[in-house]
């Protein structure tokens, strides 16, 4: 298990006649998150189109390439690092690469801390690859973010950004950096536009001093409602700062999605009383979730059976997979355990929420979503039998 630093917003959005008008922003405060590193890798595995051929080449090319340049030290919990020599050296694109996946799994560890969700029970979606019911329900075009959390207080929407800072000071002083007021102005027009679509934004810091997160929530959202803040050591000391929105211009015609009507599918669930109008939308996202499931389904049997080697059985359920070494930049620091359960199993979820708070470094670092299972090790020390991946998993 490793650590990031985050430090925490919460902001309200003054609408005028028009939208978004105004943004207030007041820092709660910052303290250490824990973070998987297996669940980085997990969550990032798992972005992929699940209605295509899924390459199981590229996504090890893909593992080994983004735990080349991040990863833990030992013993844990230790603070999350960047190979920022590596980066440096590196084209622009893949520095994005780096950060954007950094951001997805830090994202995700966040929503585990400060909102209850929960992997295995609450479900999961990438804006990106959205299974074609959701992809009626949102617009298809324009700002979107990136993850969907079905969260029991409803759909949450996750915008994870990242850049790499070379400052000593890892979080930038002052109220907010030009680039996380523009985006958090599109995100609130999306909200706007999607009937007040409950959202919340991460923003990753990438240097020298690890990975540093400031995490932004709307108030009045049902996830902050019930945040979690026990973790925070340091109260926010940041001047609470505010800047304006531009209202949308009436003229501006809407664009429409030129792989058909799913902008205007999402304004008419935004309408009062249309079919799947403000009152059904979060019935409409869940009923989409629900029936994308077998997809998921088929997708993951068809990964179980392009592997050839049986690691073991989780509850009599037999595990297909392999070790991917993180060395496609360098001397590996870590490998990947990336295995496919032959079906569903059901778990006590708590063992590995536990898992994830613990601050013992006999642990081992993994993470079970669905039936996609992964586990990071550090390539000194001998990889764990399947007996102690059984048990631990087992809780």
């Amino acid at each position: 298990m490793s650590l990031v630093r985050a430090r925490v917003w919460r902001f309200t959005v003054e609408k005028g006649a028009s939208g978004a008008a105004a943004v207030h922003a007041v820092e709660i405060g910052q303290g250490p998150l824990p973070v998987s590193l297996a669940a980085l890798v997990n969550i990032n595995a798992l972005a992929c189109d699940l209605r295509k051929t899924v390459d199981q080449r590229v996504r090890d090319h893909e593992i080994s390439l983004l735990l080349s340049y991040i990863g833990g030290s030992s013993p844990c919990p230790q603070p999350l690092n960047v190979d920022c020599a590596a980066l440096d050296s590196s084209s622009g694109h893949i520095k994005r690469f780096v950060s954007e996946c950094t951001g997805l799994g830090v994202m995700t560890a966040a929503s585990e801390s400060l909102f209850n969700w929960t992997p295995g029970t609450d479900d999961l979606s990438n804006f990106d690859v959205l299974p074609a019911k959701l992809a009626g329900i949102y617009a298809r075009t324009g700002v979107r973010p990136d993850l969907l959390y079905d969260l029991a207080a409803g759909p949450l929407a996750g915008e994870a950004r990242g850049r790499r800072r070379d400052h000593k000071q890892m979080f930038p002083t002052g109220k907010g950096t030009p680039a996380q007021k523009a985006r958090l102005e599109k995100l609130a027009q999306w909200s706007v536009d999607h009937d007040d679509h409950a959202y919340f934004m991460s923003w990753v810091w990438l240097g020298a001093g690890g990975v540093y997160v400031d995490i932004f929530l709307p108030d009045g959202s049902p996830a902050a409602a019930s945040l979690k803040t026990e973790w925070i050591d340091t109260p926010g000391s940041t001047p609470p700062w505010q800047f304006r929105v531009p209202r949308p211009d009436p003229r501006r015609p809407v664009a429409m999605d030129p792989e058909g009507p799913h902008v205007a599918m999402a304004q008419q669930i935004a309408t009062p009383g249309a079919v799947g109008s403000a009152d059904d939308a979060e019935g409409h996202i869940r009923a989409a979730i629900t029936r994308a499931e077998p997809l998921v389904e088929a997708a993951m049997d068809r990964s179980f059976g392009r592997e050839e080697h049986t690691l073991g059985t989780v509850s009599d359920v037999p595990v297909r997979g392999r070790w991917i070494r993180g060395d496609a930049v360098g001397q590996a620091r870590h490998e990947v355990l990336l295995g496919v359960l032959g079906e569903r199993v059901l778990l006590d979820h708590r063992a590995q929420r536990n898992r994830l708070a613990s601050q013992t470094s006999d642990r081992l670092d993994l993470f079970l979503e669905g039936r996609l299972l992964t586990v990071v090790h550090p390539v000194e020390s001998p990889r764990p039998s399947w007996d102690r991946i059984r048990s631990e998993l087992l809780g």
